[in-house]
């Protein structure tokens, strides 16, 4: 893997650091499905999506917010604020769930393009146990 370090990760544009975030999160809740249940994939993959939807990943924007040191949250508001790629917003999320994912998909992206996969795992387990109670 490549990792920069922080300053420089932090040049990237907010946007491009949502794409790799977004594979970054994505990785890290199928991780958790799986070593949670061997189950068939027919299974696995509704949850996943569940998962790694706009309104899930707003709340869980939400949910570690008070966890995050300034600099990310610095980055989380670059992704946040950031313009969506043709203006556009899916059709299951509303613009400030949109924007709110954005953002944390960026967070993610910035923590393992500067090679702090272990801030990411915690953020991320923050995440898992917050809306695990909010899903019930």
């Amino acid at each position: 893997m490549i990792f920069i370090d922080r300053k420089e990760a932090s040049l990237y544009s907010p946007m491009t650091l949502a794409f790799l975030g977004d594979a970054v999160y994505g990785t890290l809740v199928r991780e958790e499905l799986v070593t949670a249940a061997n189950c068939p994939v027919k299974k696995l993959h509704p949850a996943s999506v569940k998962r790694v939807r706009a309104e899930y990943q707003a709340r869980a924007a939400d949910n570690i917010a008070e966890y995050l040191t300034e600099e990310e949250t610095a980055v989380m508001k670059r992704g946040r604020n950031a313009a969506v790629s043709g203006g556009r917003v899916p059709k299951s999320s509303n613009p400030m769930e949109y924007h709110k994912a954005t953002g944390l998909e960026a967070l993610f992206g910035y923590l393992h393009l500067s090679g702090d996969g272990k801030r990411a795992r915690e953020l991320f387990d923050i995440i898992r146990k917050t809306t695990e109670v909010m899903d019930k």
